[in-house]
């Protein structure tokens, strides 16, 4: 019998005029410091946050520590979220790392939701660190534009990596001396929550394209 995924409301928008439904990575939960951080950014930004977490995540939670599903698996569990959300904003569908990976394999498939007006991409897993092992083969495939905001430092793909590569549905956007979870170098003098604040930005600027394409 499947495992059954809790929905959770992270944070409340006054006024909102979106919706998203935000998935974790594959080390924590989407409770985590960061998602919470993230969720409460988008919601001055007027967007409604909703977060799920994985079925292999609610069982580590509970005690019983487990590796992330296969990617099939894992679509399956965000489509599963997607069809039980309200229908009375425009949703998107984002994640961190994993997540969004998730999000953009959905994005590329023919099992797409036509509620989902678009994907954002929190640190995109362009590849394992210091891999060659690149996970962009479904990018030409997507039937969504996708946001990816990715911290300059990123070992899962810096822009020094990226350099040079493009991909008509992805809109890359960088943070300047961030890592993958946008912590940026103190030589900087740019905090966690600054980048945090500027991709929750960035990111209602896309949603507000997402709507009017739509």
């Amino acid at each position: 019998m499947p495992e059954q995924l809790a929905l959770y409301l992270l944070v409340e928008a006054e006024k909102p005029v979106a919706r998203l439904l935000l998935s974790h990575g594959a080390g924590a939960p989407v409770q985590s410091e960061f998602c919470q951080l993230l969720a409460e950014q988008l919601a001055k930004q007027h967007i409604e946050v909703w977060g799920f977490n994985f079925a292999f995540m609610q069982k580590t939670l509970a005690g019983s520590r487990q590796l992330p599903a296969k990617m099939p698996v894992l679509m399956a569990e965000l489509l599963e979220q997607i069809q039980q959300i309200p229908t009375d904003l425009p949703l998107v569908i984002a994640g961190k790392s994993m997540g969004g990976r998730v999000a953009t394999l959905l994005a590329a498939s023919d099992l797409l939701p036509a509620v989902v007006r678009g994907v954002i991409a929190f640190g995109y897993p362009f590849h394992p660190p210091k891999k060659d092992n690149w996970r962009t083969e479904h990018f030409i495939d997507l039937k969504r534009s996708v946001l990816v905001l990715q911290g300059e430092r990123d070992p899962f793909g810096s822009s020094e990596e990226l350099a040079g590569k493009s991909w008509p549905a992805i809109d890359l956007k960088w943070l300047q001396s961030g890592d993958h979870d946008f912590v940026p170098l103190k030589k900087s003098g740019l905090t966690q929550q600054q980048l945090i604040r500027q991709a929750a930005v960035i990111s209602r600027s896309f949603i507000n394209e997402c709507i009017l394409e739509n």
